[in-house]
């Protein structure tokens, strides 16, 4: 279930209407409210973070699961509710009621031919898949799924998209919602979309949106959602679960100028809508996965080297938990340290660093590794900077053959070999400060 779905539509008979004294606005009448049970759920990752399953919830024994139902710790609430479209215009455009943050999903737009499908859809009353809402806050909701199909509408009936290419109502190619005739402008104005609302639970232990059963709740549903269509890879789940001003600073760093030189993103001049959906930038890997924000968070993750523990998976899940409820404070602090070290790096190594060849492009895990290294010795930046030519001399010294290559390429990429890794580094360094004299 994804927003890259294009064709599919929905009825507008069987309607329920929008959520009642929750600051959704439309017709209430009787919501529909369930309950789904949770259970254990494994994905794949699709990032290759080199990382194991990791479960937020299971169950080792039937007697578990028995005690579970019974008491119910851990379940998912929800509420179905039915939008008509021209409805759906208003809610996005009220952003403090539904968040719709660019960044929220994952880093990419829908064309005009998939938003044109989307409409052609409605006038044939194909069903469309429901979005799925998260109640982050009373009358406050953020979109776990269907970001693309709220876009699509607002900006139709913003009359902002031409149709094109469409199949079956050719004819009404080349017109916007204001051009269409009479008699189509009705039927899609009758037209609904069907929103799953997933509602907080009300017992106190979940009343915190921070709470730790919340995020496994909400983590857990992406998971599950994450069964169709083109699925969320790890980084993007988290973009998603764990937002805050943590995520946001991932996000911001990630779009610094040394950062994006030294990866090969192409650089941001502005922070507008346009600038961060550029076409050349969504062409990067790096960037259209989310791979920049996990490198970003790498750094966080492992400057704490007890908590280098398990899979990288849960290594950087467990990092964005830790982080969720940071203060403004905290979050300049943090990114002092980030933009300090890799400027130092960039500095040591010419504007080219975490190499393991000379003409190679940069590596995640010299990345992890020298990162982690100039942080702990930041102290020291000066006699780092004066010792510039001997740490370039023992690095490279250090990959002069192939089995010392592979020694930091990644292969061995347990928490283990990533401590080893980072403490290589670290002794490197400081041979580097002893050889210049210091």
């Amino acid at each position: 279930m994804s927003d890259d779905w294009e064709q599919n539509g929905m009825s507008d008979e069987n309607q329920i209407k929008p959520l009642a004294n929750n600051g959704l606005e439309g017709d209430q009448t009787n919501p529909e409210q369930k309950v789904i049970e949770a259970s254990p759920y494994n994905i794949e990752d699709p990032l290759n973070e080199g990382e194991e399953s990791f479960d937020v919830i299971s169950f080792k024994t039937v007697d578990e699961i028995e005690k579970s139902i019974v008491e119910s710790p851990f379940r998912a609430i929800y509420q179905t509710n039915n939008f008509l479209l021209p409805q759906i215009q208003d809610v996005v455009d009220e952003s403090k009621t539904v968040n719709l943050r660019p960044e929220y999903q994952r880093r990419s737009r829908w064309t005009n031919k998939q938003k044109s499908l989307l409409i052609e859809s409605f006038l044939l009353n194909v069903p469309v898949p429901p979005i799925f809402l998260f109640e982050a806050d009373f009358a406050r909701y953020e979109v776990m799924d269907g970001q693309q199909r709220l876009l699509a509408i607002r900006e139709f009936f913003a009359n902002q998209v031409k149709l094109t290419s469409l199949s079956i109502l050719s004819p009404l190619n080349g017109r916007r919602y204001a051009d269409l005739p009479p008699r189509t402008k009705r039927t899609l104005e009758r037209a609904s979309l069907s929103a799953i609302v997933l509602l907080k639970e009300s017992r106190s232990a979940l009343r915190d949106a921070h709470s730790e059963r919340v995020l496994e709740l909400k983590r857990f549903v992406f998971e599950r959602l994450n069964t169709g269509g083109k699925h969320l890879n790890p980084q993007e789940i988290r973009n998603a679960v764990f937002s805050g001003m943590f995520n946001e600073l991932v996000i911001d760093l990630a779009r610094h100028p040394t950062f994006t030189e030294i990866w090969g993103i192409p650089a941001y001049h502005s922070y507008s809508d346009e600038e961060y959906e550029s076409p050349d930038r969504k062409k990067n890997t790096l960037y259209r996965t989310m791979g920049d924000c996990q490198i970003v968070l790498r750094f966080f993750a492992l400057r704490q080297r007890d908590a280098i523990k398990g899979s990288m998976r849960s290594i950087l899940d467990k990092c964005m938990e830790r982080h969720v409820a940071d203060t403004e404070q905290e979050i300049s602090q943090y990114r002092f340290a980030f933009e300090n070290t890799l400027g130092l790096c960039s500095l040591l190594f010419d504007g080219k660093p975490f190499r393991l060849t000379f003409d190679s492009p940069p590596s995640e895990s010299m990345y992890d590794a020298v990162m982690a290294a100039v942080d702990e010795l930041y102290p020291e930046a000066e006699s780092l900077i004066y010792a510039k030519a001997h740490v370039q001399r023992r690095y490279w010294q250090a990959l002069s053959s192939s089995e010392q290559i592979s020694r930091f390429s990644g292969r061995a990429n347990t928490a283990a070999d990533i401590r080893q890794r980072i403490s290589s580094m670290t002794e490197l360094l400081r041979s580097a400060i002893r050889d210049a004299g210091f």
